[in-house]
């Protein structure tokens, strides 16, 4: 049976404060702070174990091989001769942001019948641009059954996001779906990450209906505000489309053009007058999940700086108390992956599958977050200050971190990747 599961990426043990990322107003903020990787990881763990408790479907991804040696060999350096630019761009976590791993099609959408997915190539940033191999190998170790189809990423240039720049609209996760592939023109100071070519690569490669598939152009305001993904401002579940007024270059003619493919559809649009696009990026409430759970009871996880935020606040309740579908608000402490400029929302990624197919070693129940946190406990560094990040006793420590949470899992075929 096809159900939507949630497969959060564990922070890593080499998480760290580097400021890699324009245009990710947290990440440049946090530059240079010291990192927590282990309480880090217990806050991602402990989100888990919140969705589990709501009766969904939970998935994990391992952390890549940190520091990236084989990176480091193309460019023809090693981490302790690298220069410190390369160090922190070869150490980084930002893999964990499992919304970023791939854009994925359910089977219901597509024209052989299969779930296709295809990793994201990253390329705009450095740090992120040699995550795509070690994800291709996880995803299709995952992802191994007959009713999956691993694509390579899009070649560069062209700039692919995944998940955090796709959204998919139905009548229930099993029904046949309009996907919307949302990319960017211009961001005034900062990149547009998500480029078109891509976008469309993606979905002939995945089959899709061109007449049931949008591509839609995010404001250049959204991204110069500090949207580097279109998940920092919109987000969809079953139906619903939960939107601020700012997020879309041409509102008006997507929501037309969605109605018509989708009549059922659910707009839930924030107005600029209730919460501003600044309110919204800082508290991150549309990077939130969006989930349906077996209660039925439409749920938005959001971030602790959600509820802290007195426009978003007083939103929110506003939110659950009206007569929309989105019933209910829980909350969440992620605070370490805000930080770094990913929420809830950043930590995930949607595949909606039969749980059957899937490689059992990436789904998780109560018993298995014992097993990971207990490593992580053990083994993950309890801080990492930006200065440390060429010692090597810790770059030791953490890749026998790592290296442990593969043995307890049994998924030692991942060491190298």
């Amino acid at each position: 049976m096809l159900t939507e599961i949630n497969f959060d990426g564990l922070i890593g043990p080499s998480h760290n404060f580097a400021g890699l990322s324009p245009g990710n107003l947290a990440a440049t903020r946090n530059a240079g702070a010291t990192a927590f990787p282990r309480k880090a990881a217990l806050e991602g763990i402990a989100k888990m174990r919140a969705n589990l408790a709501l009766g969904l479907t939970q998935g994990v991804l391992m952390p890549l091989a940190r520091p990236d040696h084989v990176w480091l060999a193309r460019l023809a350096t090693d981490y302790m001769s690298a220069a410190p630019h390369l160090q922190a761009q070869a150490l980084s976590a930002s893999a964990m942001w499992a919304a970023n791993a791939a854009t994925v099609s359910p089977a219901p959408d597509t024209a052989d019948g299969r779930c296709h997915l295809s990793p994201a190539n990253l390329v705009t940033m450095p740090h992120r641009s040699h995550e795509w191999p070690g994800t291709l190998a996880q995803l299709r170790l995952a992802f191994a059954d007959p009713a999956f189809i691993v694509h390579e990423a899009v070649p560069a240039p062209f700039g692919d996001e995944g998940a955090a720049n796709h959204m998919r609209l139905c009548d229930g996760h099993g029904a046949s779906g309009v996907e919307i592939f949302v990319y960017g023109v211009s961001g005034g100071p900062f990149p547009a990450r998500q480029h078109r070519e891509a976008s469309a690569a993606v979905a002939r490669a995945h089959g899709l209906d061109p007449a049931r598939t949008l591509f839609v152009q995010q404001s250049e305001e959204a991204i110069a505000a500090g949207a580097f993904h279109n998940d920092v401002v919109a987000v969809a579940n079953e139906r619903v489309l939960f939107a601020h007024e700012k997020a879309f270059a041409d509102r008006e003619g997507f929501y037309a053009a969605l109605r018509a493919l989708l009549p059922q559809v659910e707009i839930v649009e924030v107005p600029e007058a209730e919460v501003s696009l600044a309110d919204a990026i800082s508290s991150y409430l549309f990077n939130a999940q969006l989930v349906s759970p077996p209660d039925g009871v439409m749920t938005l996880i959001a971030p602790e700086e959600a509820r802290a935020n007195p426009s978003v606040r007083a939103y929110m309740k506003g939110l659950i108390a009206g007569n929309g579908p989105i019933r209910r608000v829980g909350i969440v402490d992620v605070r370490q992956s805000m930080a770094n400029g990913g929420g809830p929302a950043c930590l995930r990624l949607r595949v909606v599958a039969d749980p059957a197919t899937i490689d059992p070693r990436f789904l998780v129940d109560a018993e298995k977050l014992d097993r990971i946190a207990a490593v992580v406990e053990a083994h993950w560094p309890e801080e990492i200050a930006h200065d440390a990040i060429g010692d090597p006793a810790l770059i030791a420590r953490i890749e026998s971190a790592r290296a442990a949470l593969l043995e307890t899992l049994d998924l030692v075929e991942l060491t190298y990747t």
